[in-house]
């Protein structure tokens, strides 16, 4: 369910992706060779995206398992399914939370350089670096998949989340690269006001699944969520024989 979770806010979080990065999907140097070409050049792009989110992933995956080694699993998991709900239901904090760039104006600048040299030529190897640079630019949406990866608690879960996540954008930018803007102003703005109950009902996963409720696959008792500390625990080696 947490992975399904992920590709839900993947695919209806790429209608409000193709405001922020849907100019760069029409800017992309694709060749122009044959039809295999410009869609192969496309999937690199994407990849490349799905790559750098998964890099993420890991990283604060990482973070959440070291939470986890230290007993607080699911607290891990209740605070940032309650971090994703509060954001939507507190008028404030959703309002803005798509601005949380601020700050960071100089990286973007410097990394919208380098997309610049990378969009003067058209190789397969510039699209998937164009996409793993997009990858770093700030969203709202990626920080509420990064809350997501740390909530699972294990960086190679973090990773897989991550990447779930960017799978689930690639068909919206890819169809943007490959047929233009074709999804119309008004149904965009209808599908991306699903957003919002797309990332309550994530928050609401996580929180159930860290207070162990004994659900298969939605809620495990919290001897299946301890398991993995406790094989680490096994696995440390014995300073006494």
């Amino acid at each position: 369910m947490v992975y399904i979770s992920a590709l839900t806010l993947g695919l209806l979080g790429s209608f409000h992706c193709v405001g922020m990065c849907g100019p760069i999907a029409l800017a992309i140097p694709l060749k122009t060779d044959s039809w295999l070409a410009r869609i192969f050049g496309g999937v690199l792009y994407n990849l490349g995206r799905a790559i750098t989110y998964a890099v993420m992933g890991a990283v604060f995956g990482l973070l959440g398992r070291g939470l986890v080694m230290s007993g607080f699993q699911q607290w891990v998991s209740i605070i940032m399914g309650a971090i994703m709900i509060l954001s939507v239901i507190t008028p404030s904090i959703y309002k803005n939370r798509f601005n949380a760039d601020k700050g960071v104006f100089s990286f973007v600048g410097k990394l919208k350089m380098s997309l610049g040299k990378l969009f003067a030529q058209r190789s397969y190897g510039s699209l998937l670096m164009i996409g793993l640079l997009n990858g770093l630019l700030p969203c709202g949406l990626v920080y509420f998949a990064i809350a997501g990866a740390i909530a699972t608690g294990s960086s190679a879960s973090g990773s897989l989340f991550m990447f779930i996540f960017g799978l689930g954008t690639l068909p919206m930018l890819l169809a943007i690269s490959l047929l233009g803007n074709m999804i119309t102003l008004e149904l965009r703005k209808k599908i991306t006001k699903l957003i919002p109950y797309a990332i309550v009902f994530i928050g609401v996963l996580f929180i159930l699944r860290g207070l162990s409720l004994g659900i298969p696959y939605l809620s495990p008792p919290e001897k299946a969520m301890t398991v993995p500390v406790e094989e680490a625990q096994q696995e440390e080696p014995s300073c006494c024989h």
